[in-house]
């Protein structure tokens, strides 16, 4: 099948359902469940995990879109009486999405990353795989060989949107994404040692780096670091000892980075939020 050249814009968003983060980890005083009536968080009822949403942290460079409903399509008269764009009413959940479009810089530091980790391991054909289409810009009726050349490595050009992508390429970027962002998220939290995975990283782990459902499914070699090793650790498993191991349960990891859909892109992109009702806020009137 044949892909489509993607010379637009790359946006990508992260769905909103059971996808975010909380900083909090446990309350102390535990709760107690309005289905058995066993505690929460209780070591002395088998330590049932439950991680308190209120404090909820997004993944990075994403802002909350909220769902609504709006018309899709065509909205003037079709002239052309292609009718290729019928107008009809949408409705779209909420949603996270990137502020910007994925910069030439972003699309770079993962091709870095690539060559890192794929190319030290003899599996250069990886990185090839991954390098955009600079010929896009190459037009007959103008002269865009500057932009051939430079456009995708110079540094003038860094925060401008990476163009000549293909979709299977946006979708192994929001793979790639998914997997860093997840990494450095257990680093953080010592679930993973950040000298261990620096050092996978800078060595060339080839295809023994960071795969987020394979640490989820148990399968991913993980060197825990100090600060779950210890009794400080708030999670603890069944005997009271503490976890070495993050479930996506406890709110530590985020969900997969994806494209967007086509009525999402054009929710997000039109801001039509501002169509549907709004909660009236205190001291406003009318």
């Amino acid at each position: 099948m044949q892909l489509q050249r993607i010379s637009t814009n790359i946006v990508l968003l992260l769905v909103v359902a059971g996808f975010a983060s909380s900083c909090s980890f446990i309350k102390k005083k535990p709760e107690k469940s309005n289905t058995t009536g066993w505690n929460y968080n209780d070591k002395n009822y088998g330590n049932f995990n439950v991680i308190n949403p209120k404090d909820v942290q997004t993944a990075p460079g994403l802002v909350f879109v909220q769902g609504g409903t709006f018309t899709m399509g065509a909205t003037t008269e079709d002239v052309m009486g292609d009718w290729n764009n019928v107008p009809h009413r949408v409705t779209v959940n909420s949603f996270f999405i990137d502020k910007l479009e994925i910069s030439n810089l972003n699309y770079r530091e993962y091709l870095y990353w690539l060559e890192g980790t794929f190319g030290g391991a003899g599996m250069d054909s990886v990185v090839t795989a991954a390098m955009p289409d600079t010929l896009v810009w190459r037009n007959e009726l103008a002269y865009n060989e500057p932009y051939v050349e430079l456009y995708f490595r110079h540094p003038a050009y860094n925060n401008y949107p990476v163009v000549g992508v293909t979709w299977k390429q946006a979708t192994e970027f929001c793979i790639w994404r998914t997997d860093r962002v997840n990494e450095i998220a257990l680093m953080d939290k010592g679930f993973l040692d950040k000298r261990t995975q620096i050092k996978k990283t800078l060595n060339g782990a080839g295809q023994d780096n960071f795969n987020t459902k394979a640490y989820l499914l148990g399968e991913y070699q993980a060197t825990p670091g100090k600060e779950v090793t210890s009794k400080k650790n708030p999670l603890k498993d069944a005997q009271g000892r503490p976890r070495t191991t993050a479930k996506f349960e406890d709110g530590i990891m985020f969900g997969d980075y994806r494209l967007p859909t086509e009525a999402e892109w054009e929710y997000a992109a039109y801001g039509y939020v501002m169509e549907n009702p709004q909660k009236k806020t205190k001291g406003t009137k009318g």
